[in-house]
């Protein structure tokens, strides 16, 4: 491969990471700059930036003209930016085999950042500019993304653009990595076959959304397909229907299907041990405690230095939201992360018909060298479930075992948790010994 080729893409993604990361405070890029990768002055154990170069340079040979052919996973993505104006389009790797594991985050547990980058970074976005709320007059462009997304598996598909794709891996908190994209001029797709199920909730146009949603996962559809039908307006009555962005589908569908599932939580009888479940991946440590009491829900999130969140601070920095018995009504702020934890919590106790208080404790330490989406939150915890828990007979037996397998001290914790502090100070009545 030709030198000077090389040094030309390196330096244009590297100038776009930093212009679009950094902004326009370039004390921070001459942070990196002094960097270069070597230094790691920025606390992480990798540089990202040198990650999806290395990614960014295997796609552009593959995107060296205005045609591409692949097959999709199937997958769609549905942009924000100028809401309700927003680019909406298929993600197509130039690749002819089965890529359904692209885009199946329910499959990636286990799989290291590098790896999960390499394949998501493969995925080309084609976009085309619609109104949310006006999406159906789009004409047979929009139709096909709509079949695109409501496919059971990969499908063929070519895409014709208005110029070359361009650009950086796309990286977000919430959504999953992708590669270059570019506006579509024509869209072609062949061999798409709906699943019965998203077809039959597609076509009742009476159907509220919500319920659509939940019949759809009783069903047994995995949460992120959901997530895509969702955010391409498949769902609902028909007059309501119209696009969600695609970060704003994937935490409403975890914020939907648990808030289902605590329904029902709330009516069965309390568990009667302490536990301790937990899971490690990706430099995340979760530690989860349940306790014998009414439902509520706390998550708490302590992002080291160095971290995507927390990249100029020397100290660790805790987060947290939770909610009481009756549920919340406004949104988390600690964001997506909230939800996906809150379903897979959920989904052990619906297994075991019992009701608990829960508290997600989760260390992100700098081997977290970048943001690859809410899913492995919701995959971690997941994970954590299908382990046999550690069981113990008080609240600070359970506590000082989490404490033990993580690294920051539990009075840490203790300062910015409220069911923390309420479990270890609110007395029950069924402790004190009453007089008849």
């Amino acid at each position: 491969m030709d030198s000077n080729w090389v040094l030309k893409h390196k330096k244009r993604i590297i100038n776009f990471d930093l212009d679009r990361n950094l902004g326009k405070n370039r004390s921070k890029s001459d942070f990196c700059i002094k960097c270069k990768g070597i230094r790691l002055l920025c606390g992480k154990t990798r540089c990202p930036l040198l990650i999806r170069i290395k990614h960014f340079l295997k796609i552009v040979p593959l995107i060296s003209n205005k045609d591409i052919s692949g097959v999709s996973p199937p997958s769609v993505f549905i942009g924000r930016i100028g809401y309700p104006y927003v680019y909406a389009g298929p993600l197509v790797p130039p690749i002819h085999e089965d890529t359904s594991f692209f885009d199946c985050p329910e499959a990636w547990f286990g799989k290291s950042i590098d790896h999960i980058v390499s394949f998501r970074s493969l995925l080309i976005r084609g976009k085309k500019r619609v109104h949310a709320k006006k999406f159906s007059e789009s004409g047979r462009m929009y139709e096909k993304i709509l079949e695109l997304a409501l496919a059971d598996k990969s499908v063929d598909t070519e895409l014709e653009f208005i110029k070359k794709p361009k650009g950086s891996i796309f990286i977000d908190n919430n959504a999953q990595p992708f590669g270059p994209s570019a506006v579509l001029k024509k869209m072609k797709i062949s061999n798409s076959k709906f699943d019965y199920r998203i077809e039959r909730a597609y076509f009742d146009t009476d159907l509220k959304s919500n319920q659509a949603v939940i019949d759809l996962y009783r069903r047994g559809v995995r949460v992120s397909k959901i997530q895509k039908v969702f955010s391409v307006g498949a769902l609902g009555i028909k007059k309501n229907r119209r696009l969600v962005p695609t970060r704003w589908s994937i935490t409403a569908i975890d914020d939907i299907i648990s808030r289902n599932l605590v329904s029902k939580v709330r009516d069965y009888p309390e568990i009667n041990e302490f536990r301790v479940y937990e899971s490690n991946y990706l430099d995340n440590i979760f530690q989860i405690l349940f306790i014998p009491s009414a439902w509520s829900y706390e998550s708490m999130e302590a992002w080291y230095p160095g971290t995507i969140w927390n990249q100029n601070s020397e100290k660790v920095a805790i987060f947290s939201d939770y909610e009481n018995f009756k549920g919340r009504t406004d949104y988390a702020k600690i964001g997506g992360c909230y939800y996906s934890a809150r379903l897979a919590v959920c989904e052990k106790l619906h297994e075991e018909r019992r009701q608990a208080t829960v508290i997600v404790l989760r260390e992100i330490h700098p081997g977290y060298i970048m943001p690859i989406g809410v899913w492995q939150v919701r995959e971690n915890v997941r994970n954590a479930m299908k382990q046999k828990p550690k069981k113990f007979k008080s609240f600070e037996q359970c506590l000082k075992y989490a404490g033990s397998k993580l690294d920051i001290p539990i009075s840490d914790w203790m300062v910015q948790s409220e069911l923390l502090k309420r479990c270890r100070y609110q007395k029950k009545l069924s402790e004190f010994n009453l007089i008849k």
